[in-house]
């Protein structure tokens, strides 16, 4: 009877399936650290440009706070309203979104 597989036919063929599923398991293991070593390096580059681009950035901001400090201290009611308004904005928008 050729129709039917014999249990020796059938351990050989699952021992050869059993070998390319390891055989897969490992390319995909390769490939999978290669992606996440790939991911890591961008995220590695991505972090160093925003790191330069702050750095460089820094001297303008810290300008740009001292001298809304001192607008602050010149025109206290001023900021105080300018607070409130910036509050209320906040607000309303943490409300809206419920």
């Amino acid at each position: 009877m050729a129709l039917f597989a014999t249990d020796h036919d059938l351990d050989k063929q699952f021992a050869a399936l059993s070998r390319q599923l390891d055989d897969l398991r490992k390319t995909l293991a390769k490939r999978g650290d290669a992606y996440y070593e790939d991911g890591r390096e961008a995220a590695s580059d991505y972090y160093s440009q925003l790191a330069d681009r702050l750095h460089e950035a820094l001297p303008a901001i810290r300008r740009k706070g001292r001298a809304i400090e001192r607008t602050a201290r010149d025109h206290p009611a001023t900021a105080a309203a300018v607070g409130l308004v910036v509050v209320g904005l906040l607000a309303g928008l943490l409300i809206s979104r419920r």
